[in-house]
């Protein structure tokens, strides 16, 4: 089956490993694989995080979504940044709006091995809303690089105490996919669980997503 995914783009990528390392790779998802993605892609109308498990979506997302939890894109993801992500499970979580109150300076949890990011937006032009991997967890200027949410980028970063990111805030839509590799299926049950609470209050008592 051919995949909607480049993993050798990720296999040749440059691994940059200070502050902490990363790899982007532009064009991450195949140009003809973008339009019928798009199409099925999960209609995201709330700002936050949706658990995929919460989301209607068509095949060609399904199929998307099976090439990044897949065991190609695992291993090139694994033996770029030198970890066994073999046993690792998976959680996905996906954004289709930014609020103003998104971006804020943070690191993931220390319950999360590796994070990947995909955007989804077509050319962006905004100034804001570009995530910023930086160097301090207190200046927004401190800038590392920036990743502009283009169509089909890819970021991948080894989570560690300083993996500060964040973005200048932005009101509107913001599609992007998170993947990471977790701890423990615990994890993934409890960071389902909040999102899911968490998702449920965004949207008020409205029909399912």
């Amino acid at each position: 089956m051919t995949l909607p995914i480049d993993v050798e783009a990720v296999r040749g990528a440059t691994l940059v490993a200070e502050p902490f390392p990363y790899v982007m790779v532009p064009g991450f998802v195949k140009a003809e694989a973008i339009e019928a993605i798009e199409r099925d892609f999960p209609a995201v109308t709330h700002a936050g995080s949706f658990p995929l498990p919460t989301l209607a979506y068509g095949p060609a997302f399904q199929s998307f979504m099976d090439a990044i939890r897949g065991p190609e894109f695992t291993k090139a993801v694994a033996d770029k940044f030198g970890i066994d992500l073999s046993h690792r499970p998976t959680m996905v979580t996906v954004r289709g709006q930014s609020s103003a109150r998104d971006g804020q300076i943070h690191t993931d949890s220390v319950t999360k091995l590796v994070t990947v990011l995909i955007y989804m937006n077509g050319k962006w032009e905004s100034p804001k809303g570009r995530l910023r991997l930086l160097r301090s967890g207190t200046d927004l200027g401190d800038v590392v690089a920036e990743v502009p949410p283009d169509e089909g980028t890819l970021v991948v970063f080894r989570n560690q105490p300083n993996a500060w990111h964040g973005f200048e805030p932005f009101e509107g839509p913001r599609k992007v996919i998170q993947l990471n590799w977790v701890t423990s299926a615990r994890v993934v049950w409890w960071e389902q669980t909040r999102h899911k609470v968490s998702a449920f209050f965004k949207k008020g008592s409205g029909p399912r997503m």
